[in-house]
């Protein structure tokens, strides 16, 4: 694969992020499933998970999630909503079948602009995904400024007599904005990007379900088959990690940091240890938020810049891989 040649540079320009007040934690899990006869702990999460919490929402939605985080984004960016060419909200968890959620972010942001907006589903590769796109369509000349959202209700596709699965997943949105860069000084730029899937392994992970004549047919809960998920995941983002830092012209030793999907811990260091970077390379928040789908990423990288381990110049490894099976990496200098 040849790096094409691209007429500007993508840059992040503000990051954003959001979640729900309802903080669920490992005890009170263990509560909630102690009522159905099923039996876990808090060690037994945290030692195969990471998690310590997770985050439901309550009165909000998808869009209203993705509308707060958005909406910081756009602060920290110094961008105006009506400026704004494209927004992708990348999601599995739609506020309803259609519009968009993304259109329905347009709306609560007032841009009246007729900018374009859509969603894209790739689950839990979806930040990379929306993300890859939104460089290509800066980079060519299309468009000057693309807000990306990733913004997840996981918590209400959860069958929580499933302790395999309930535990792991909570709810949230990250955003970044993506402008031109124009700065002949500034070095900010997306370096490589690489997007993949494997549509024969659908099995492993699936909410099987769709509406028929107002009808819900299927289970619309999440399965999935965990040691299939976790040994494949690993494989999926050290092949990832590998294409998109030869693009780049790096090698592991040259980045700052590592944000990995935040999944699971164990998945996540053994991401690490494949690529060769150390832990203290790796930013990990999935204790606080568990498995937020295509928010993970932007929740994780918007938390990294706002505590100040992130900065101008770092060379940063992204990826994600999910159900579908999809996964991708890019390598940016923040």
């Amino acid at each position: 694969m040849q790096k094409t040649i691209s007429k500007y540079k993508a840059k992040i320009a503000g990051t954003g992020s959001y979640l729900p007040n309802k903080k669920v934690s490992n005890h009170d899990l263990v509560e909630l499933l102690a009522q159905k006869n099923i039996e876990t702990s808090d060690e037994w999460i945290f030692s195969r998970s990471g998690i310590k919490f997770r985050h439901y929402a309550e009165y909000e939605n998808t869009s209203e999630m993705a509308y707060i985080s958005a909406k910081k984004a756009l602060e920290k960016a110094n961008i105006e909503p009506n400026q704004i060419d494209l927004i992708i909200v990348a999601t599995s968890t739609s506020d309803y079948i259609f519009p968009s959620t993304a259109c329905v972010v347009q709306q609560k942001l007032g841009i009246t602009n007729n900018c374009a907006a859509f969603d894209l589903q790739a689950v839990c590769a979806g930040f990379i995904y929306a993300f890859s796109t939104a460089a290509q369509f800066i980079e060519n000349g299309m468009y000057k400024n693309v807000l990306v959202i990733g913004s997840e209700t996981f918590s209400r596709l959860l069958n929580f007599e499933d302790r395999t699965t309930c535990v792991l997943f909570g709810d949230g949105a990250g955003a970044v904005v993506l402008t031109r860069n124009e700065d002949e000084n500034c070095s900010s730029q997306i370096k490589s990007s690489i997007l993949r899937a494997n549509g024969h392994e659908i099995e492993m992970l699936y909410a099987k379900s769709h509406v028929q004549n107002g009808n819900i047919i299927g289970q619309p809960f999440v399965h999935m088959d965990g040691k299939a998920v976790f040994k494949m995941a690993i494989a999926c983002l050290e092949q990832a990690a590998s294409e998109a830092l030869k693009l780049a012209n790096l090698d592991a030793k040259a980045l700052d940091w590592l944000i990995p999907h935040q999944a699971n811990i164990r998945i996540m260091q053994g991401t690490a240890k494949k690529v060769g970077l150390p832990l203290e390379k790796m930013i990990a928040t999935v204790q606080e938020h568990g498995n937020t789908s295509a928010a993970s990423i932007p929740l994780a990288l918007d938390t990294a810049v706002c505590d100040g381990r992130i900065k101008k110049g770092d060379n940063i490894l992204m990826e994600g891989v999910g159900a579908g099976f999809g996964w991708g990496a890019v390598v940016i200098e923040y």
